[in-house]
């Protein structure tokens, strides 16, 4: 009895979710009409921090989705003991990562008849038409990875068939990210992008923030009764997090020490991100990342809110690097500016500052931007909570 009630408990939560992603996604149609009608303008961004807010969430939901993909991919690929129907919910949460990167896409370009233009007048040389293409592709791929994972519980299809395409999911998971990375580390104007380590960091920060945002979705669904998870599979999924997370540190590490080793070029990078304007988020990841890494290693701390603490402190950390990256590389440029600076050209303006006072000043989003993007946000979560709700993702319901 107590289950029913639970269960019943769980569907009027997500109902309640559900409402009030579509309030808040409405809410932010209507400031995106107000951006339209006012122009990009209304943003903190100009000519010399062209991306920003919008940009920098791309990044991290990209992460996001190719990491749930790559996790779920990988016991099939590889021929392993899978995680069950967390395998499922990790599809489902990367579709909807997926739809919200681009979405976030779609608000940055000013208006949204310019994205047949992306098409139209496509330059496939430019790695920015490759994101495009290959994160179509995810998208598709995506959907048909769980369209097979339903023929499968259904006996309609072969796990050979589920293999075959799990391993061609997991090698477009890789290149959805690496190719994402490719557009900011090809741009060899910008000192802080100009890396060949920026591809491993993205892969690395997808696998660490797409895994811990499947186990917070995988131990919320276990505490509201609708799925049932082994112990073991939450345990090891926690460990491939502490293990995916040291990696990502390791890689940030390595591209510090190059950079900042005395003499050499990129010591103004390391200065930014250790001391200068960018520092508060440079030490808030490597925080959270190391106090997410302690709670995962050590046994007893592992519980299952430790574990979802864990996760949310990866995710958080993740965003300040994708924080750092956006706005980092926009600081030190690797050639010289036209000497042209107004309201137009430079974030904060209004501060009276020229150009040459130009590298440390941080671009911030306007409010307008934080309200456009909180409803791309829930738009998102508008999709997840929907899919949990009424999708055939094979959840476990307790019954009385």
């Amino acid at each position: 009895m107590n289950d029913a009630k639970g269960s019943a408990a769980s569907h009027r939560g997500l109902t309640v979710g559900i409402i009030a992603c579509a309030v808040v996604a409405v809410i932010g149609v209507a400031l995106w009409m107000v951006q339209l009608s006012g122009g990009m303008i209304q943003t903190g961004m100009r000519n010399l921090d062209s991306w920003g807010f919008y940009i920098t969430l791309f990044m991290f939901f990209v992460g996001l989705s190719a990491g749930g993909l790559i996790i779920s991919s990988i016991p099939n690929a590889f021929g392993m003991k899978g995680f069950g129907d967390i395998s499922r919910v990790a599809i489902w949460t990367s579709i909807c990562c997926t739809c919200v990167a681009i979405g976030f896409v779609v608000v940055d370009l000013g208006g949204p008849l310019r994205l047949w233009e992306l098409f139209v007048y496509s330059n496939l040389s430019s790695p920015l038409m490759w994101d495009i293409i290959v994160l179509s592709t995810y998208l598709i791929l995506s959907i048909v990875y769980l369209w097979a994972y339903r023929r499968e519980d259904a006996g309609k299809m072969s796990h050979t068939a589920i293999r075959v395409i799990s391993i061609i999911a997991l090698v477009v998971a890789v290149g959805v990210h690496t190719v994402t990375a490719w557009i900011f580390s090809l741009s060899a104007a910008h000192e802080f992008w100009h890396t060949a380590l920026m591809g491993p960091w993205f892969v690395a920060s997808a696998l660490d923030c797409g895994t811990a945002l499947v186990l917070i979705v995988v131990i919320a669904l276990q505490k509201a009764g609708r799925l049932t998870i082994e112990r073991s599979s939450m345990v090891n999924l926690a460990k491939m997090l502490a293990v995916f997370t040291c990696v990502d540190l390791y890689f940030f590490a390595c591209d510090l020490l190059t950079s900042g080793f005395p003499g050499g070029e990129g010591a103004n990078v390391v200065a930014m991100l250790v001391t200068g304007p960018l520092a508060p988020f440079f030490w808030t990841q490597i925080a959270c990342m190391v106090l997410a890494c302690v709670i995962l290693f050590v046994p007893r701390l592992r519980t299952k809110g430790g574990v979802v603490l864990a996760s949310a402190l990866v995710i958080a950390g993740v965003f300040c690097k994708r924080c750092e990256i956006l706005v980092g590389g926009f600081q030190i440029p690797n050639i010289e500016f036209a000497d042209v600076a107004n309201h137009m050209t430079i974030t904060n303006w209004e501060s009276g500052m020229s150009l040459f006072g130009y590298q440390g000043l941080v671009y911030w989003p306007t409010p307008l931007e934080f309200g456009v993007a909180l409803g791309v946000v829930a738009l998102g979560g508008f999709l997840l909570l929907l899919g949990l709700k009424y999708l055939p993702l094979h959840l476990t319901e307790k019954t009385a």
